[in-house]
């Protein structure tokens, strides 16, 4: 994958009337979508991402503008190892994963959406992904309204991983820690003086969108209706 291309909402000064007036741009307009450097997409997610960390294994990291100013981010990754066997057939390269989603509550309604689909339309455009799959965690109250408002399949609940706590209190994913320290067993961490402690995941609700529609066919998992309640926020 590249991050050389700057990807453009449809930022334009104004919108003109047929009668020759003006009127302002839409704030959605004014949102620019466009790669930004791994360390950037990092500090901000950190800070503001519930999960406050960046998953190791982070392939692309997209940052969203107002202006000069960062406002959100969105990262592409692996993912768990596995998760390409969703779909017959598929490598570990033909898919990846959304990893993390974050804008700021300042942002108008359906920003999410709208960042959501410049980031699909690059991906099409400039790399070989056949499909994403991404995760909304219901212990958050997400049910993944954004990815239901974009089109994507739900295909149920995930497997339930634990969590790994180096003693720091920041609780990882096990790709995270193969990516960081080469392997994610308990054992190696005991035998070097460093005790893991578990912490319980719940399940998470999952979803896969074919950026090409040919490969739709080859999914291996049934398509079930969409998870609603008057839970979710609807930024997840």
């Amino acid at each position: 994958m590249t991050q050389a291309a700057i990807v453009q909402v449809g930022a334009r000064p104004d919108s003109h009337r047929g009668d020759g007036g003006s009127r302002p741009t839409s704030p959605l307009h004014a949102l620019q979508v466009r790669p930004i450097p791994f360390r950037v997409a990092r500090d901000l997610l950190v800070r503001h991402h519930y999960l406050h960390s960046l998953p190791g294994g982070t392939r692309l990291a997209f940052g969203v503008f107002i202006g000069a100013r960062l406002v959100g981010a969105l990262t592409i990754g692996c993912g768990p190892s596995q998760a390409h066997c969703l779909v017959e057939g598929a490598t570990r390269d033909d898919g990846a994963t959304l990893t993390r989603l974050w804008l700021s509550d300042e942002l108008p309604p359906n920003s999410e959406s709208r960042v959501m689909g410049v980031v699909l339309r690059f991906l099409k455009r400039f790399t070989g992904v056949k499909f994403l799959v991404s995760y909304a965690d219901p212990a958050q109250g997400h049910l993944g309204g954004i990815y239901q408002a974009t089109g994507w399949l739900y295909t149920g609940l995930s497997e339930a991983m634990p969590l790994y706590d180096l003693g720091d209190g920041v609780a990882r994913h096990s790709r995270s820690l193969a990516h960081a320290f080469g392997t994610h067993s308990v054992r190696h961490f005991a035998a070097h003086g460093i005790q893991v402690r578990l912490a319980p995941q719940a399940a998470k609700h999952r979803y896969i969108y074919f950026l090409d529609p040919t490969w739709r066919e080859r999914l291996l998992v049934p398509v079930l209706p969409y998870p609603k309640n008057g839970e979710a926020d609807g930024r997840d």
